[in-house]
């Protein structure tokens, strides 16, 4: 099977639409992450878009938070602003549709969560010890994660050693989908951020998985900032948000 796997949207519906346009012809079902919602400015027209596609999704720690099923104020001041605003925004089937969403599933050789497998809904896998710690905390061969806005993968190898190898993404055209049969270990995943990218590439991020030749590949596709940057303006959104989707930050 292909599966688009995508994650933190954050109510970015350009950026979203842009994804959908780059990866079109090349998957059959969507494997979403969790945060649709939160910081952007198109709660109801992301959550709409994605129902139109078979699909499976996750939820995230600012889906929570605008359901009411976190303290906001352990968010920084810009998110509080956007989780207020996002609460008091959505449509009553918004909210109906991220109420069902799980925090963590297992998809045969894979396990799904938005931040980690030991804490679905907010741990950041940053680092290889962070990584290391959460290779126990599931049994299939891999597992897929958001949350940290920054695509990364870490591979665990036990051959009387054990080793954490990271792996960067390229998005080099001519580099080849990486090829999972070939690797004997275990690997915990991220795609980066559709909406709001963190590793100083403003381009929206994604990945293409092929179960069937069990294959993984980076993708960064350029969206309209500035169409998603004057919509937040004009909904009175925290300058540092706006600001940052042009940077990667």
């Amino acid at each position: 099977m292909r599966i688009l796997i995508i994650s933190d949207i954050h109510a970015n519906l350009a950026a979203f639409q842009a994804v959908l346009a780059d990866a079109e012809g090349q998957w059959d079902t969507i494997w979403f992450l969790g945060d649709l919602v939160g910081y952007g400015p198109d709660p109801n027209e992301c959550v709409a878009e994605l129902q139109k596609y078979d699909h499976i999704a996750l939820t995230g720690n600012h889906d929570q938070a605008v359901l009411g099923n976190l303290d906001i104020t352990t968010f920084n001041r810009e998110a509080i602003v956007a989780i207020t605003w996002t609460q008091e925004t959505i449509t009553p089937e918004t909210r109906d549709y991220l109420v069902e969403r799980p925090s963590k599933l297992v998809e045969g050789n894979f396990t799904l969560a938005h931040a980690s497998p030991r804490h679905p809904v907010w741990e950041y896998i940053l680092d290889p010890h962070t990584a290391a710690e959460n290779f126990g905390w599931f049994e299939t061969p891999y597992c897929i994660v958001g949350h940290t806005h920054v695509p990364v993968m870490f591979e665990e190898h036990n051959n009387g050693h054990r080793t954490i190898l990271v792996r960067m993404p390229n998005y080099n055209e001519t580099i080849p989908p990486y090829e999972f049969g070939q690797v004997d270990g275990r690997f915990i995943i991220n795609p980066g951020s559709v909406g709001q990218p963190r590793d100083s590439d403003p381009r929206a991020a994604y990945a293409l998985l092929d179960t069937d030749s069990m294959t993984w590949a980076y993708k960064r596709v350029e969206y309209p900032i500035a169409e998603t940057q004057r919509k937040m303006k004009r909904f009175g959104m925290p300058q540092r948000l706006i600001d940052r989707l042009a940077h990667g930050m």
